[in-house]
């Protein structure tokens, strides 16, 4: 984690508590459920284990936690291995939850035998009815009075198929008077008949996750299980589990605060939601907080990992504004993303004192912020493309872009002076024909006359063809609401039709521009071809928001 940010860490200091009095590894691991894309709220518990463990000289395990077959696809198995990987971090081991299954079946059995497990017969409501609520304690279950040998038969009956789904399940038998509702007595094992990517049909009951994960960290051998602050009042259980389950190692749980995005959707439940009932183009669309969606959109990891560094980790809850996130993007392109134009909403321009079928190439810096990155040539010639709001036929005033009459700078070209507008049937602008005045080329010296307005440009007959995505907030309310859909922003996506300079010929894909006045651009991998390139805005060029 970066050096500014040592005191805001607190898990650091405790690992360093840890060391001191006796720890002699540092054992993390990121642990996700393969049911769904990672977004960047997982980035910053991948960039926090992997670097904790890094810096300590330890050592961080990928672990899926693939405990519901219902919900997990190997898909996303795959999905979260390339995020990682994208990111720059490799895993020390690679586990699965259902690797255990065995080892968790027998601990339950343990759990039976030592009477601190029971099979219960009640339906799921019926259960939770039990179950009490924050101000009135629980009652006991009429099947927590089972013999030990009863609970160990039908056990043994619901891992060989005889019940349905939702027909039993096993509960630990803890307190349910505990003023910590995990703690009464708790589900821990449900019957699912389903296939398994991972273990296929070999199993039909599988352990729920509060019972599945503390076994798992203890038999990895995890020194330090950072979860975020919903499983603070897990950690009883957590401990509980271990403890009861006699497992040699006693990871220790430790919180931290999530992160909270503005404007920004942080569960999976929802942004598969969003994919499910096309709201969005897949979970790689440019407007999804994934990480492939970020990268998809032209994210680095660079700038990902810097972000999560500089928020850094705290106890308690708090909501980051967006932009930040931005900010780092900018930050990162800025020396590395070559500067070039392109015209989004395209109007002509003739430049009529301009010698037909003559083309000039003029120079032009790629990088001003980078002199390492040289010079590139651009075309000019009689025809050019100039933004449709670079042009008013009746300006207010202080407006200084063109407009009949006035003069303004072709940037790296020459200054012209509009002089007629061409207009179709319907009385819309199609055409400018303008006349130029060679001795103003840009790079020459020239110390004339000044002007307000400068405009960027490309040479038509040379023009590459090319499609914009302009992106907004996918959701606008950063509070939520009862029904999150309500708060999706019908125009986050905006898809404009121009042109790039002809030196985007050879433009790859994930390859990175600066167009002037418009932004950071990325070439969307998935859509662009030879014969059109597609550019997904990253991040408009300023913002409001400093650090």
């Amino acid at each position: 984690m970066s050096e500014n940010n040592t005191s805001s860490n607190f898990i650091k200091h405790i690992i360093k508590e840890d060391l001191a009095n006796g720890y002699n590894e540092i054992v993390t691991r990121f642990p996700p459920e393969p049911n769904g894309y990672l977004h960047i709220g997982h980035a910053k518990s991948i960039v926090l284990n992997f670097e904790l463990a890094d810096e300590f000289g330890g050592r961080t395990n990928l672990r899926f936690d693939d405990t519901n077959p219902l919900k997990e696809d190997v898909e996303y198995v795959e999905s979260i291995k390339d995020s990682i990987s994208w990111l720059g971090y490799e895993w020390d081991e690679l586990r699965y939850a259902s690797n255990y299954f065995d080892e968790m079946y027998n601990r339950a059995v343990l759990l039976i035998k030592k009477g601190l497990a029971y099979v219960e017969d009640m339906s799921q409501e019926e259960i939770r009815e039990y179950r009490g609520t924050l101000k009135e304690p629980g009652k006991e279950s009429p099947s927590r009075s089972r013999s030990i040998e009863e609970n160990l038969d039908l056990f043994d009956r619901m891992k060989k198929g005889e019940f349905q789904n939702g027909e039993k399940v096993v509960r630990a038998k803890i307190d349910m008077s505990s003023p910590n509702i995990n703690m009464r007595d708790p589900v821990i094992y449900r019957i699912a008949h389903a296939t398994h990517h991972n273990t296929g049909d070999d199993w039909c009951i599988y352990p729920m996750y509060s019972f599945a994960h503390p076994l798992e960290d203890a038999i990895e051998g995890v020194t330090h299980s950072i979860c975020t602050l919903e499983f603070e009042d897990q950690r009883p259980l957590y401990n509980w589990v271990v403890e009861q389950c006699e497992m040699e190692a006693k990871p220790k749980q430790i919180e931290f605060a999530r992160l909270n995005l503005t404007n920004t959707v942080m569960s999976k439940r929802k942004l598969k939601q969003l994919v499910d009932e096309n709201f969005v183009d897949g979970w790689d669309d440019p407007r999804m907080p994934t990480i492939s969606g970020l990268r998809r959109r032209g994210y680095t990891p660079e700038a990902i990992k810097k972000f999560c560094r500089e928020i850094g980790v705290a106890r308690a809850d708090n909501l980051v504004d967006v932009r930040m996130l931005e900010h780092f993007i900018r930050e990162d392109l800025k020396l590395k993303a070559p500067r070039t134009m392109s015209v989004l909403h395209p109007l002509k321009v003739v430049i009529t004192n301009y010698p037909e079928g003559e083309v000039e190439w003029l120079d032009a810096e790629i990088n001003p912020e980078n002199e390492d990155m040289g010079t590139r040539k651009i075309p000019f010639s009689r025809e050019i493309y100039i933004e449709q709001s670079d042009f008013m036929e009746d300006p207010p005033k202080k407006y200084f872009r063109l407009f009949p009459g006035n003069e303004v700078r072709l940037k790296h070209a020459y200054f012209i002076t509009c002089n007629d507008v061409i207009k179709d049937e319907e009385g819309n602008v199609v055409e400018l024909h303008c006349t130029y005045d060679p001795e103003t080329k840009s790079g020459t010296g020239f110390t004339g006359r000044k002007v307000k307005g400068t405009l960027h440009w490309v040479e038509a007959t040379n023009a590459k063809e090319a499609e914009f995505r302009l992106y907004d907030s996918l959701i606008l309310d950063e509070k939520g609401g009862s029904d999150f859909l309500e708060q999706v922003n019908p125009n986050s996506l905006e898809v404009a039709s121009g042109y790039v300079e002809q030196n985007m010929s050879d433009a790859k894909e994930n390859d990175k521009f600066q167009f002037f006045r418009h932004g950071y651009f990325n070439v969307d991998p998935n859509d662009s071809t030879d014969e059109k390139l597609v550019f997904n805005r990253i991040v408009e060029l300023k913002s409001s928001f400093k650090l």
